[in-house]
């Protein structure tokens, strides 16, 4: 769930004193706006009187607010994020149980929009997204993404849904790699399902998500980065995973392209599965992408785990070596 804005921050109130009484769970905060709402989430933006600041609310939406398994996945996504401190990922302030609204999670609210935004921008020709977003800044991005998955993994996190539109890129440079909702942790009893076709949606409402970059037809959401193993709802994933979903991103902000999109769901798997990409300059050969980028893109998208990078600081160095 994306959204994320910035407001001026006014520091004349600074000097203010601070409330007698402090309300108690989502009470605290005031001027509650909807940002986004998607599946059984919704992310508002609101002010917290204590701190003065703005922030980013995500709670439940009222149908899945008293559902237990509901709430043990916003609360479990809340901990995880919570956790995982590190400049590539969001701050969370405050975690709690709205007599209301339920179980809810307070982060930092930043500026500026997801990665898919800037692609399709630039798939459309957009002069000066293309200036300021040339293959170095987009490799740059891919790559400090890729340091917050470094650090998950390190602390035994696979975050399972890694993709353009979950990497938010700030107004001021920063970097952040967003919902942690399907996270896995190891050694822990797994409370997701496993993404495999059995649980997506029906094919008529997932085609219909999203654009493709480039405009024609329509994308695939989660289930085009996915990898092999993935779409076979294995159960023993490792980091190996993000390595192969960072690799699909890697091929797009190069290629322009999505790497596995097929005619539906079933093909697309087939794709993911079975049938290895066209390297990214023979797929798009205006885009003058230099061949180390080819050697990179495809070792982090073979289809056995073992033939792939075997750690996000292997792929992060390799995507850097690319001039």
């Amino acid at each position: 769930m994306n959204g994320m804005s910035s407001e001026p921050i006014i520091l004349s109130g600074t000097d203010s004193d601070l409330p007698q009484a402090v309300a108690q769970g989502l009470s605290r905060y005031t001027g509650f706006r909807e940002m986004a709402r998607g599946g059984n989430g919704l992310l508002r933006s609101c002010f917290d009187p204590i701190t003065g600041r703005t922030v980013a609310v995500k709670s439940l939406l009222p149908d899945a607010a008293r559902d237990r398994g509901e709430r043990r996945r916003l609360l479990r996504e809340a901990r995880v994020t919570a956790q995982l401190q590190h400049p590539n990922t969001v701050p969370v302030y405050d975690v709690g149980d709205d007599e209301k609204d339920g179980v809810y999670f307070v982060m930092k609210r930043i500026s500026g929009e997801n990665f898919f935004e800037i692609l399709k921008r630039i798939a459309r020709g957009d002069e000066s997204t293309i200036a300021a977003f040339p293959l170095e800044r987009r490799l740059e991005i891919l790559a400090d993404a890729c340091q917050a998955l470094a650090y998950a993994h390190a602390r035994g996190v696979i975050h399972r849904d890694v993709k353009p539109e979950n990497i938010w890129v700030g107004n001021f440079g920063e970097v952040i790699l967003l919902d942690w909702g399907v996270a896995k942790v190891w050694g822990h009893a797994d409370d997701n399902e496993p993404i495999r076709q059995s649980v997506l949606k029906p094919d008529s409402e997932l085609e219909s998500q999203m654009k493709t970059l480039t405009g024609g037809g329509q994308r695939p959401g989660t289930p085009l980065y996915m990898s092999p193993e993935q779409v076979d709802g294995s159960r023993s994933l490792d980091e190996r995973t993000d390595i192969f979903s960072a690799g699909v991103c890697l091929y797009e902000l190069l290629a322009i392209r999505e790497t596995f999109r097929g005619a539906n769901i079933d093909e697309t798997f087939d794709n993911i599965k079975n049938k290895p990409p066209q390297p990214p300059s023979e797929r798009s050969p205006d885009r003058n992408i230099p061949p180390r980028a080819d050697e990179v893109v495809m070792r982090a998208l073979q289809k056995r785990p073992g033939d792939r990078y075997q750690s996000m600081r292997e792929l992060i160095a390799e995507i850097r070596s690319i001039e």
